[in-house]
């Protein structure tokens, strides 16, 4: 009998997403336990990783643990007090969202350990996450997307000509975080510089764009040098638009159209423009690509790449691959799959030089 491949499922973390990620660690790891042997590892707020026992990730508690850098240590987990081998995972699932997770930090310690994890490298994890890099490379692809400009802390934004430039209503957001934390809809002029101070209070950078009168799409991605693309879906928000409590509060009234009321047509264009944007960051593993679609002209414009999305049971990516033909084990079991041959195609490249 084949032994069960051991997993280390890394969640928590230290950003304003850390409880999303715990809904999400909760959702995967049952589903992984029915191929895997799960290894638990909460990242706290602080930073500090702990090896939980059981069945169910918690928001405390495990035994301090660590990852050496180096490829002799194998990616095992150590234990703090006195570096001994708490844990021998094969590969690691990085279910980090947002800063320290998502931003192609922790997908470094990973490679500097040299061992397979699931999701994007380093650079598309980094690229995706800012989306001022994201956004730039989108367009050298020639990526639709909406006019934007990015503003910096510390020079004083010129609030009249943002406005001249992108009209009004406006979206500011921070550039490095994800779930819309901090991210205002700004109606008028004065109500600008408050949510520029919000969304500065997260980021260093901050981007502020034109809103269009649009209907939101998400595709699912899947693969590594031959990525596909899942059937749309639409959300249906049940406020003015997709912020953090519409998305996770369990009052939520926000609908998923799954698959999306789309034409033919419309439903090619939207999985071509999701396939180019995953190429355009050059990610792997899995994505999901947010579009709007213009409710007046019909124009798609992608919004961002998000290289972990969303695993919640309501998370739009595995709901859209279930609607898609491909049930949430098996789309695991694939993500595993697709970490462990990239894996092993980086393990043969070269990495001297000389005779």
């Amino acid at each position: 009998m084949t032994p069960r491949l051991e997993l280390a499922l890394l969640f928590g973390g230290r950003s304003g997403e850390h409880a999303v990620s715990l809904r999400s660690a909760a959702s995967v790891s049952a589903a992984l336990r029915t191929r895997f042997d799960v290894h638990l590892v909460l990242i706290d707020r602080t930073g500090s990783w702990f090896l939980q026992p059981g069945p169910e990730p918690a928001a405390t508690g495990g035994v301090p643990v660590f990852v050496a850098a180096q490829p002799a240590d194998h990616g095992c987990l150590r234990r703090t007090r006195d570096a001994s081998v708490a844990a021998n995972p094969a590969v690691y699932f990085p279910l980090v969202h947002g800063t320290y997770g998502e931003d192609g930090t922790l997908q470094g310690l990973l490679e500097l350990a040299a061992v397979p994890y699931v999701g994007a490298g380093v650079a598309a994890s980094a690229a995706a996450m800012d989306k001022e890099l994201m956004k730039a490379l989108f367009a050298q692809a020639g990526v639709p997307q909406v006019p934007y400009r990015t503003l910096r802390a510390g020079r004083p934004p010129e609030t009249a000509a943002l406005v001249a430039g992108l009209g009004l209503p406006l979206f500011v957001k921070p550039a490095n975080l994800g779930s819309s934390v901090a991210v205002s809809k700004v109606k008028r002029e004065a109500e600008l510089a408050g949510a520029l101070a919000a969304a500065f209070a997260y980021d260093t950078k901050v981007l502020v764009e034109a809103a269009v009168d649009a209907r939101e799409i998400e595709v699912s991605v899947i693969g590594n040098r031959e990525p596909e693309a899942s059937l749309p879906g639409e959300i249906v928000p049940d406020r003015e638009f997709y912020d953090y409590d519409s998305k996770y509060s369990a009052t939520s009234q926000t609908r998923l159209l799954i698959p999306a009321p789309l034409t033919r047509p419309e439903v090619a264009t939207l999985r071509a423009l999701a396939v180019q944007a995953f190429r355009a960051v050059d990610a792997c593993g899995y994505g999901r690509v947010d579009f709007f679609v213009d409710r007046s002209s019909g124009q798609v414009l992608v919004n961002e790449l998000n290289t972990i999305p969303g695993f919640t049971s309501i998370s739009m990516f595995p709901k859209l691959w279930e609607a898609s033909g491909l049930p949430y084990p098996d789309l695991l079991a694939r993500l595993v799959d697709l970490a462990l041959d990239r894996h092993a195609e980086r393990a043969r490249l070269r990495t001297d030089y000389g005779a």
